[in-house]
């Protein structure tokens, strides 16, 4: 706790000496976690100053990390330019949460933001009855077709896993039945190119309806 409030002064006094190379220095040495906790104690005018010196990279880890009051805080001093970046780089059902816990008239900043892909998917999850297992499931994950190639199915993780929640586990659907699941590892670990993915595959999968109470998730 000491150290912790020594770090938030020295923060705040770098701020107000706008010595942000300083700054940046001392937020590298950091992870995204105990940068939200840190922030998290901060004033408004602190927090905003400190967070647009994060690195594009970290900025929306150490969103998602936040509490509702901090982020709420950034979200009214950010730029519409700066909010869609910030929900460019969150998870889909992180965003839901967002918007389920914001005053209107900042979820209506958040939407008008959201690309249009977002916004539906937001819908979708918030469509859910609260506690059912559709609330709190992730739509970020990666599918694969039961008749891919071993490469065929590597190559789309590559392509489309960098977007995603989850990669290490991959869904195989065909049209939107899951037929079963693949691993990574199954998939890096099998030599022969010409094996499909419906024959590694996992086809015992426990599955429920969105509806299904979270509990018996």
């Amino acid at each position: 706790m000491a150290q912790k409030t020594l770090l938030t002064d020295t923060l705040r006094t770098l701020a107000e000496a706008k010595r942000f190379q300083s700054i940046k220095d001392v937020i590298l040495t950091m992870n995204p976690f105990d940068l939200a906790v840190l922030f998290n104690g901060l004033d408004e005018k602190t927090v905003t100053v400190l967070f647009r010196l994060l690195p594009r990279d970290m900025a929306g880890d150490v969103f998602s990390e936040l509490d509702r009051d901090t982020q709420e805080t950034l979200i009214r001093a950010f730029t519409d330019s700066e909010l869609k970046l910030i929900l460019n780089d969150l998870f889909t059902d992180d965003a839901a949460d967002l918007v389920e816990e914001m005053p209107a008239n900042v979820v209506k900043r958040i939407l008008a933001q959201a690309d249009p892909q977002m916004r539906r998917e937001i819908n979708e999850i918030l469509r859910y009855p609260e506690n059912s297992a559709g609330s709190i499931m992730t739509t970020e994950y990666v599918s694969l077709r039961p008749g891919m190639t071993v490469p065929e199915a590597i190559s789309r993780i590559r392509k489309t896993g960098v977007d995603k929640e989850t990669i290490y586990t991959c869904y195989v659907t065909e049209g939107r039945k899951l037929l079963g699941t693949v691993s990574v590892k199954d998939l890096l670990l099998t030599e022969n190119d010409e094996t499909l993915v419906s024959e590694i595959m996992d086809e015992h999968v426990i599955s429920v309806t969105t509806l299904t109470d979270q509990e018996e998730v």
